[in-house]
């Protein structure tokens, strides 16, 4: 049954405008609060039906304007089931939830001067326990090291790249975390995971030849080079591999290149926001039969639109309606709540809340305690089934599926895990 959730509203009205755009419902009412709110110069309103007043805020950070919005509030709604569906509790500690927009209009996506004031904003705010975000993994290498100065610990539904817990480029992943502790961690495979899968994919369609583009961004660049990488390896031709301006007017003579390489298949190296459907449309008019391939930047079907159509997107995970237990219950509730079948990525952010509040229960209460709790934390019958946080906060569930994009749905097609082989190097 859909669930109507009231707003306790701790601050200027004026925020009431980021709470119903990120698709919340109810009426909002005045409290005496215990916490302090975030300013609604980027957070919505806090959201709470508990009883009494928060004990504590748990922030999202989300990229709630531009072309993949419908997907960000998707998230941000299914982290509000998650913690409705737990009570709006974090053990015996009372939990209230803001909504913050880390975009803006301009860049119509994630924005490096909002994502640093929102970092610090949740520092700041002791009330803030915890923060949920980002989306966007060059957002989250801006982020992390702000909070890490607080003890704040951040859990991503999205973040895919290595860098931020693994070691990658020059320096990572220890430059986000000045004081030598981290307060990072994620649920969601990442793209030295992703890339490989997207590689293999391109092998069982029997390509030979494929072109690889990216939009010279933290994840595109990844996410890129991870399936260049595993695609010679594949035995498979890399014909061309080059960045695409994100603010180009027209793509046509790079879709000329790409044609004139005979390549089958193109990569898409990032995300949708970077003017990914021009890209697409250039690149189809160019030659109709080449086939797309893109990894979960592009996995919002409305951003994408009917150039999209035939599109395969890889997403990590299983696909929801694949998901059993605690995650059946997710598909089929917050389904009803929305009116369709969630996206793959609510489900990401259903699951980062739970692994918030069972991190707060185990601190105490405590910012330090909440952030040293996630690491090595055994997750049972969550959204996303059984697994493990590691002591580099990575996700022990490293399985990516495939899905081709047909209007605005996204229907799974192949689950696949790469090999060491392939995800090394």
């Amino acid at each position: 049954m859909s669930k109507k959730f009231s707003l306790m509203v701790l601050g200027v009205a004026a925020a009431v405008g980021l709470a119903v755009a990120a698709g919340y419902t109810g009426t909002a009412r005045s409290a005496t609060a215990s916490v302090s709110p975030l300013p609604s110069s980027s957070c919505g309103p806090v959201v709470y039906k508990g009883s009494g007043s928060p004990d504590f805020i748990v922030a999202s950070d989300l990229p709630l304007q531009g072309a993949i919005r419908k997907q960000t509030v998707q998230v941000s709604r299914a982290e509000i089931w998650a913690l409705a569906e737990a009570g709006w509790k974090a053990g015996s500690y009372k939990i209230g939830y803001q909504s913050c927009d880390d975009s803006t209009a301009q860049t119509g996506g994630w924005d490096t001067a909002k994502c640093a004031t929102n970092a610090h904003l949740y520092s700041n705010d002791k009330s803030v326990i915890g923060v949920l975000g980002t989306f966007n993994s060059g957002c989250a290498k801006i982020e992390v090291p702000i909070e890490n100065r607080t003890d704040l610990l951040m859990v991503s539904p999205a973040n895919t790249n290595p860098g931020l817990t693994k070691k990658w480029d020059v320096g990572e992943p220890q430059k986000y975390y000045p004081t030598g502790v981290r307060n990072y961690a994620r649920v969601v495979a990442t793209d030295d995971i992703q890339g490989p899968a997207d590689a293999l994919w391109s092998q069982s369609l029997g390509f030979k030849k494929v072109y690889v583009l990216n939009d010279a961004q933290t994840y595109g660049a990844g996410v890129a080079k991870t399936y260049a990488a595993a695609a010679k390896k594949l035995g498979i031709k890399v014909v061309g591999n080059e960045a695409w301006d994100p603010k180009a007017s027209s793509y046509e003579a790079l879709g000329t290149r790409i044609k004139a390489s005979g390549a089958q298949a193109v990569f898409l190296g990032g995300i949708v926001c970077n003017n990914g459907a021009k890209l697409m449309q250039d690149i189809k008019a160019a030659d109709p039969k080449v086939q797309l391939q893109m990894p979960d930047g592009f996995s919002d079907p409305n951003a994408n639109g009917s150039v999209g159509n035939g599109a395969y997107i890889s997403v990590a995970g299983e696909p929801p309606k694949a998901l059993t237990g605690e995650g059946a219950t997710f598909v089929t509730s917050f389904g009803k709540q929305i009116g369709t079948t969630p996206n793959p990525y609510a489900a990401y952010g259903a699951q980062a809340m739970q692994v918030m509040l069972l991190a707060i229960s185990k601190g105490g209460g405590q910012r330090a305690a909440t952030t040293k709790s996630v690491f090595g934390l055994n997750v049972t019958n969550g959204v996303l089934g059984n697994f493990t946080i590691n002591a580099a906060g990575d996700t022990n569930a490293l399985a990516i599926t495939i899905y081709k994009q047909a209007g605005k749905n996204l229907n799974p097609v192949k689950t696949l895990v790469p090999t060491a082989s392939l995800i090394s190097g």
